[in-house]
């Protein structure tokens, strides 16, 4: 069973690797390609929760279902943003209007998420349904600065080392 979970582990980093490869050298520009994401995604979550091939084959395709149903959730919101900020001057109606589309999402997006969470319990023991959780939230993280410019990195770097470095002095004290 394990070999199994290691293979289909190891094809997919490969297809994932060979994908960066093909796509890094017809494009120079970064763009966003959303099937090396779901793939890196998928990947990640399959080895950082420890998933056995028949749990993928179950959960993987529901997990992608319930991020894009709330990646359409936030999309009119999305747009209405994108608007408000091509403007000069936003009236105090657009503003609450914004508000309450954010509030409303936030609403959506925390009952689909416990609907979605009762489907993955019958799919997955609660330590890797804890797990996903945390790792979900791991991806998104690592994700962010891989796709942020050099510079930006750089720039986040010196500050979690100013951060550090304020919590080692304010302990000593």
């Amino acid at each position: 069973m394990k070999k199994h979970v290691f293979l289909t582990f190891a094809v997919a980093v490969i297809f994932s690797m060979v994908g960066v490869m093909v796509s890094g050298q017809t494009n120079t520009r970064r763009t966003f390609d959303r099937n090396d994401f779901w793939d890196r995604r998928n990947v990640f979550l399959t080895a950082e929760i420890g998933l056995t091939t028949e749990e993928v084959s179950k959960f993987i395709p529901l997990e992608n279902e319930f991020k894009m149903k709330l990646f359409e959730i936030g999309r009119d919101c999305r747009r209405l943003t994108q608007e408000s900020q091509a403007k000069k001057n936003i009236s105090d109606a657009e503003y609450m209007k914004a508000i309450d589309c954010y509030l409303e999402n936030r609403l959506k997006e925390a009952q689909l998420e416990k609907d979605y969470f009762e489907k993955f319990k019958k799919i997955l023991k609660p330590e890797k349904l804890y797990k996903y959780h945390q790792a979900d939230a791991k991806f998104s993280r690592e994700y962010v600065i891989v796709r942020r410019p050099a510079g930006e990195r750089d720039n986040d770097n010196n500050r979690n080392s100013d951060r550090n470095n304020t919590n080692t002095n304010r302990n000593r004290r």
